[in-house]
């Protein structure tokens, strides 16, 4: 299988002078293009194909929140980073590679949460998307910055960068994507990966796997910025009082 973001379209010598007109016209259209191992094909336009004007509204909201907020709250930052090298020995940082816009792979910024290793054991019956309630991986001070989502304030740097948005479906391994439906696989392509989307304010971790899936096409397919302002204000709700998280 494979998958790749759609930038120009095939060759147009052997085309009429109204189907290469029709062929510009159509260039500008961008996508993401699933290809079978059969030969068969998939297309689904992206968020900057399908609302031009309102994506831009979400990248300079993105850009101009994420850097308000990072600056708001710096001395949190240099303080979590202190509780981890102080409680437990590795890094402060965690890193791993996700999928993203247009099939995009980058690495996703984190606050180190768990023993170093930790992503070599399987837990949670090696089920996709599990995250088992008092895992043993987890250290003392990550068990309580999960629980507010403190862990996640360094994906603001990646909303900074782009490769992410303040609201979207979750960035997804690559290995997990086999796993999914076609479409789903690539609605979810179709824009940037947020940190909170719908199914965090909709149960987070008490959300079945096929629940989340399910939220995260929904929100794809009913995008506007006013649904992202809504999920924005449900997020507060749900940090402060840690609800849904393990």
């Amino acid at each position: 299988m494979d998958y790749h973001f759609d930038y120009e379209l095939p060759p147009t010598q052997a085309l009429t002078h109204a189907e290469k007109r029709e062929a510009l016209r159509r260039r500008r259209a961008k996508g993401i293009v699933f290809s079978g191992a059969d030969g068969s094909g998939s297309y689904y336009y992206d968020l900057t194909t399908r609302f031009p004007v309102a994506s831009r509204l979400k990248r300079a909201f993105d850009i101009l929140v994420s850097l308000t907020i990072i600056t708001m709250i710096s001395p949190l930052l240099l303080l979590i980073m202190a509780l981890i090298k102080l409680t437990s020995p590795g890094p402060i940082m965690f890193y791993q590679r996700r999928v993203g816009f247009r099939c995009n792979e980058f690495e996703i910024y984190k606050f180190r949460t768990m023993v170093v290793g930790a992503d070599k054991m399987q837990v949670g019956g090696g089920e996709n998307f599990v995250k088992p309630k008092n895992d043993p991986r987890i250290t003392p001070i990550g068990r309580f910055l999960r629980k507010y989502s403190l862990d996640e304030l360094p994906q603001l740097f990646n909303v900074l960068e782009g490769t992410m948005s303040l609201v979207g479906p979750r960035p997804l391994l690559k290995s997990d994507l086999e796993k999914l439906p076609l479409r789903t696989r690539l609605s979810r392509f179709s824009m940037p990966p947020g940190c909170t989307g719908l199914w965090q304010v909709s149960g987070r971790s008490d959300c079945s796997e096929a629940k989340r899936m399910q939220l995260d096409r929904q929100y794809v397919d009913r995008w506007s910025l006013k649904l992202d302002w809504e999920i924005l204000l449900k997020t507060i709700d749900v940090v402060f009082t840690g609800r849904g998280a393990v």
